[in-house]
């Protein structure tokens, strides 16, 4: 009897979201739902905060993604995937707030960003000192403003692909748009912020190298924060693009 409720447990824990969101819309299954929520509100918050800048009005879209997900629960296909047909539904309400909105927005600080410098006195002994880190959180600041001065299509690829890591083939299905048109706006994605940030990290970049003599390459890379890493390499086209 306990091996049979242990094998019932099992199922339902392993559930698909495919098979919970069919269960919502066939039945109205508010657990599955809760369950659903629960799996994915963060990664449609981050979207939201990196589409919009604004991590206040991205948790009312985040709010407003799966209010809309219950709303249109008998939309859903069940030979789709669940993830694709919800990337739709916030990304279209970031569209619709960038809209409502008439203007391009900077990216404000990311409040993970803000977490990760409080952190930072802890680990004194093993990264940058308070001016490395400082120069760093500035740059990536850069890179976040200008992400947001991108207009919405390239912005879109450049979040998914470098922010959530998404192969090209997901961002196309998302999109619903060839393969190729998301790798040519990713080239054009990163020319444009290349074009806004290289005049303005390229004396850092030269500060940088000239403090760091006498030090080996090794413990340059290690001192460097992981996402300012990527950021600088993203925009910098030393990121390869692969699918």
């Amino acid at each position: 009897m306990k091996g049979l409720a242990f094998s019932t447990l099992s199922l339902l824990c392993s559930r698909t979201d495919e098979e919970a969101m069919w269960r919502v819309k066939m039945h109205d299954d508010h657990h599955e739902f809760s369950r659903l929520v629960k799996r994915w509100e963060e990664p449609i918050r981050r979207l939201c905060t990196r589409m919009t800048g604004d991590p206040h009005r991205a948790e009312d879209l985040r709010q407003e993604t799966f209010l809309r997900l219950f709303e249109r629960r008998k939309e859903y296909q069940v030979t789709g995937r669940f993830s694709t047909y919800l990337w739709r539904i916030a990304l279209n309400l970031c569209y619709d707030e960038l809209r409502r909105q008439g203007r391009r927005l900077e990216f404000v600080r990311d409040p993970e960003r803000d977490d990760a410098a409080e952190e930072a006195p802890d680990c004194v002994a093993e990264g940058p000192g308070p001016d490395a880190w400082a120069a760093q959180q500035e740059e990536s600041e850069l890179v976040r403003q200008a992400l947001g001065r991108v207009p919405e299509i390239y912005r879109t690829v450049i979040v998914l692909r470098h922010y959530e890591d998404m192969k090209l083939a997901k961002i196309a299905e998302i999109l619903e748009i060839p393969e190729g048109t998301v790798n040519s706006r990713m080239a054009e994605a990163l020319a444009r912020l290349s074009r806004m940030l290289e005049p303005k990290l390229a004396p850092r970049a030269e500060t940088g190298s000239q403090r760091s003599e006498g030090r080996g390459q090794g413990s340059e890379v290690k001192s460097q924060a992981p996402e300012t890493r990527r950021e600088q390499a993203m925009i910098l086209g030393k990121e390869r693009l692969v699918s």
